[in-house]
C-alpha cells in the first residue's frame, strides 16, 4: 500500500509492504551517486540489497546505538560525501532504526545546503514514527535532539519482514509509539490492539494507521508549531527518564513510562494495560527531582513552562502548560 504525505510544496510516498526492499528501485530514483548509511547493528544484507539497485552506491557503516547520534558520526557522512564526489543531484539512503534515519537526514540536510534523503526505516519503532515528518537531528552535551534541521525524505520504504529479525524488547519498544498514537487521535486503533492477541499479523495494517495520524498531524503542522506538540504524548517525561537511565531505558520504554505520568482516569488504566500487555515499562525507579531536572530542559519549553499533552479519554487529547511546581507535582503524585 501507499500513503502521501502532502504539506505545501513537500510531497512524498510512503511505500508499505512485505517485500518491497526488492523494489527499491522502482520506489526510489536510485540512478546516481547513492550513500546508504546503516548501522552496525542493522542486518547488512538490508543495506545491500538497496545497494545492488544502485547505479553508483556506496555504503557507510556507523556503530550502532543512540551514542551514535553525535556530531562525529555527522561528521564522517559528510566526510563519506565529500570524497566520494556527491553533488546536489545526488542522495542518501537511511537503512536502519530512529538513529540512522535522523543523522542521515540531518547531513542531506546540511551536504551542499541540501540534498535528496531516502528513509528505510527497519525497526518498528522507526517506521510507526520517525520514519516521516521531516524531523532530523543529533544530540549534543546529553540533550536530545538539540541540534538538527527540518528536512523530508524523498520517498520512504517499509518492509515489514525487516522487523523479523528485531528483538523481542525491540518490537515491544516499536509497540510503545503504537499505543501513543492510538490513546492520542485513534480508540479504533486502541481496541484493535486491546483485542488482538498477536499484532505481527496485522503490522502492515497497524504500520499503516499510525502513519496516517502521524501525516495528518505533520501536514497541518510541518514544523511543529502547534498541533504536531501531540505527537509529544509521554515524552516530556520520557525523555527525563531516558536521560536520567543512561541508556538502560530505551526510547520507547521511556516513552511507555512517560505517557502514565501524563494520562488521567479510565484512559490511564487502559493505557497500563496495553503497556503489560507489550511487556513495556509502566514505572521508573527515578526520583521527582532526578525526573524534574531533565525534563525542564525540553525543547517545548516556553520560558518556564512546559508544554504537556495529557489523555483522560482514549482517542482524544488536551494540551496543558505546566510551571515547574506542577511539573513537579504530577511527577510527584505517581511516586
Amino acid at each position: 500500500m501507499t500513503l502521501e504525505f502532502r504539506s505545501g510544496r513537500i510531497a512524498y510516498d510512503i511505500s508499505i509492504g512485505n517485500g518491497l526492499l526488492l523494489e527499491a528501485d522502482r520506489i526510489f530514483d536510485l540512478k546516481r551517486k547513492v550513500l546508504v548509511v546503516t548501522d552496525s547493528g542493522v542486518p547488512v544484507e538490508y543495506a545491500r540489497a538497496i545497494i545492488s539497485r544502485c547505479s553508483e552506491g556506496h555504503l557507510l557503516v556507523i556503530p550502532q546505538g543512540e551514542e551514535s547520534k553525535t556530531l562525529e558520526s555527522f561528521e564522517s557522512i559528510l566526510s563519506a560525501l565529500l570524497d566520494a564526489g556527491f553533488t546536489r543531484s545526488d542522495a542518501v539512503v537511511a537503512v536502519g532504526g530512529g538513529v540512522v534515519g535522523d543523522i542521515s537526514g540531518f547531513a542531506a540536510a546540511c551536504y551542499q545546503r541540501g540534498i535528496d534523503y531516502y528513509n528505510v526505516p527497519t525497526t518498528l519503532l522507526s517506521q510507526v514514527d520517525s520514519s516521516v515528518g521531516g524531523k532530523t537531528a543529533v544530540n549534543f552535551h546529553g540533550i536530545k535532539n538539540i541540534v538538527g534541521a527540518f528536512h523530508h525524505p524523498a520517498g520512504v520504504l517499509i518492509d515489514p519482514r525487516t522487523l523479523l529479525t528485531l528483538s523481542p524488547r525491540l518490537f515491544s519498544e516499536g509497540m510503545a509509539e503504537v499505543v501513543k498514537m492510538a490513546a492520542t487521535s485513534d480508540a479504533e486503533l486502541f481496541r484493535l490492539l486491546e483485542n488482538c492477541d498477536d499484532p505481527k499479523p496485522l503490522l502492515p495494517e497497524i504500520i499503516a494507521a499510525a502513519l496516517r495520524i502521524k501525516i495528518a498531524v505533520v501536514e497541518q503542522d510541518p514544523e511543529e508549531k502547534d498541533l504536531r506538540a501531540v505527537l509529544n504524548f509521554g515524552h516530556t517525561i520520557g525523555h527525563a527518564i531516558e536521560a536520567a537511565s543512561a541508556g538502560s531505558f530505551f526510547h520507547g520504554e521511556a516513552v511507555a513510562a512517560g505517557m502514565l505520568y501524563a494520562a488521567e482516569g479510565e484512559a490511564a488504566a487502559r493505557i497500563e494495560a496495553l503497556l503489560r500487555k507489550f511487556s513495556l515499562p509502566v514505572s521508573d525507579p527515578f526520583t521527582t527531582e532526578e525526573l524534574l531536572r531533565f525534563a525542564l530542559r525540553d525543547k517545548k519549553r516556553s520560558g518556564e513552562a512546559v508544554k504537556l499533552v495529557r489523555v483522560d479519554t482514549i482517542g482524544k487529547f488536551r494540551f496543558e502548560w505546566a510551571d515547574p511546581a506542577a511539573l513537579g507535582a504530577l511527577i510527584q503524585s505517581r511516586k
